[in-house]
């Protein structure tokens, strides 16, 4: 089975191309979804997060927006979430490869935002990075409800540049030239990882051999 890793900065257009994917009937683990969980009624991290935040705590679980202002412009509270965070859903991303390599299905996407800052690249087997310009992509995150260019500031700083995770991917699909081109990228991404999972039936997985080439290099 080929894991896909797919990312890309703050209104790039990741969460659209992860729809694509589905659409192709391709399995996709949503990381955003998994915090969502979590920080849901009775979802796994509410206890802990409430301890150190009590003011984030509802009766549906922990505000999302309360937990935002906590812990902006705050590193060592950041931290102290991720801590919490990270090893939760780390584990879910761990039952979603199990559960679809005992199906024995071709190709799953693991759709994580910040795939290359959290290391969760060495669990995929290539990268897929959406992108745009700047520009557009500037465009896009200010004209969101709430956002002010003071949080977009602060969400940029926590993300490794467009520029770095570019130079890293095995694949970039150009947001800014229509929906049309990027869904025959991602079905063409689709038609080849599936085609090279074949080949490369009976290989060892670069997952648990680090050192090994990238199989989709393009």
């Amino acid at each position: 089975m080929h894991v896909l890793g797919l990312t890309g900065s703050i209104g790039m257009g990741k969460s659209t191309a992860a729809k694509m994917f589905q659409r192709l009937k391709v399995p996709v683990h949503d990381a955003d979804a998994v915090v969502h969980q979590l920080m849901s009624k009775n979802g796994a991290a509410v206890q802990e997060i409430s301890a150190l935040f009590p003011e984030t705590k509802t009766a549906t679980g922990i505000n999302r927006k309360k937990l935002g202002d906590a812990v902006f412009g705050q590193p060592g509270k950041l931290k102290q979430l991720e801590a919490i965070l990270h090893p939760l859903v780390r584990q879910k991303m761990h039952r979603f490869i199990d559960r679809y390599a005992r199906q024995r299905r071709e190709l799953v996407v693991l759709d994580i935002p910040l795939l290359f800052e959290t290391g969760g690249d060495k669990f995929c087997d290539s990268v897929l990075v959406v992108s745009c310009p700047k520009y557009i992509q500037d465009q896009r995150v200010l004209s969101r409800t709430g956002m002010t260019v003071e949080k977009y500031q602060g969400i940029l700083k926590k993300q490794m540049p467009d520029m770095g995770k570019r130079a890293r991917a095995d694949f970039v699909i150009r947001s800014n030239q229509g929906r049309r081109y990027s869904f025959q990228q991602v079905q063409q991404i689709v038609e080849k990882l599936g085609s090279s999972d074949k080949r490369a039936s009976g290989k060892q997985d670069r997952r648990f051999s680090p050192h090994l080439s990238l199989v989709c290099k393009q």
